[in-house]
């Protein structure tokens, strides 16, 4: 009888923590749309959260320890989203100018459809120790990064140690300069240019950054041709119509 005992409330311990945990959810998804609805920079009033999740103020500190806790849940919440845009789309189908602006576009159109999210992800935390947007760059960096070493493996890039080691600052380095464009591009009062001619113009520029380090290489990366002919070229095999897409240093040295 004790074991069926303690079944019994681990079980309802297991629904309680359930039940704790799409309430949670809620309060996260009224925060989100409470700070849509008011728009970037306003600040909102916990009692508006909780008016929004039909709930009384106290029942939301309840599965909040305070006010910071609050904000920072709702900004991993938002970073969720980001990551859910993105990640998806991080991948080596089509030209590396459609790579590039995939996910780039992916990115922006999120953003442009979330300023007032997009501002409240970036902020500082008051307690310091960096922003979650901050993280979000990170973990799309390291996607991109495992693109990035799958691409130059399968295209038979020459790396030597430092190359190597030097890949995940530079990643790094390439997805928190998109960030940072952004982040310029949202704060402007009138938001110019439109988001598809703003992703086309930073796609070619971190196009060429990639390009122009492929190149010190001995890579030279075509944008506008289809990736698989990358890799027939890269592999010897017949590029569909003869047109060379990759080309080496090493080319005519028999």
């Amino acid at each position: 009888m004790a074991g069926t005992g303690g079944k019994g409330t681990d079980g309802r311990q297991a629904r309680w923590d359930r039940h704790n945990l799409v309430r949670r959810r809620h309060i996260l998804d009224a925060a989100l749309d409470v700070l849509e609805e008011v728009g970037p920079g306003v600040e909102v009033k916990v009692q508006e959260v909780a008016v929004a999740a039909g709930l009384s103020p106290t029942v939301v500190y309840r599965h909040f320890d305070d006010r910071a806790d609050l904000d920072g849940a709702v900004r991993e919440r938002i970073v969720e989203q980001i990551r859910d845009e993105v990640q998806p789309v991080v991948s080596l189908d089509g030209t590396p100018l459609d790579i590039v602006k995939r996910i780039i576009a992916a990115y922006v159109g999120w953003a442009a459809a979330h300023p007032a999210l997009h501002r409240f992800a970036e902020q500082e935390p008051p307690n310091g120790g960096g922003s979650h947007m901050e993280a979000a760059i990170a973990q799309i960096a390291q996607q991109i990064e495992d693109l990035f070493s799958m691409a130059v493996q399968v295209l038979g890039v020459r790396l030597d140690d430092d190359d190597r080691q030097s890949l995940d600052p530079l990643v790094f380095g390439m997805v928190g300069a998109v960030f940072t464009a952004v982040r310029r591009w949202m704060g402007r009062a009138v938001r110019e240019p439109a988001a598809p001619a703003f992703v086309e113009r930073l796609s070619e520029a971190i196009f060429h950054q990639i390009a122009g380090l492929a190149a010190t290489r001995g890579v030279v990366l075509e944008r506008d041709v289809p990736l698989e002919v990358l890799l027939a070229d890269a592999f010897d095999e017949p590029a569909p119509g003869g047109t060379p897409a990759m080309s080496t240093d090493d080319e005519g040295e028999q």
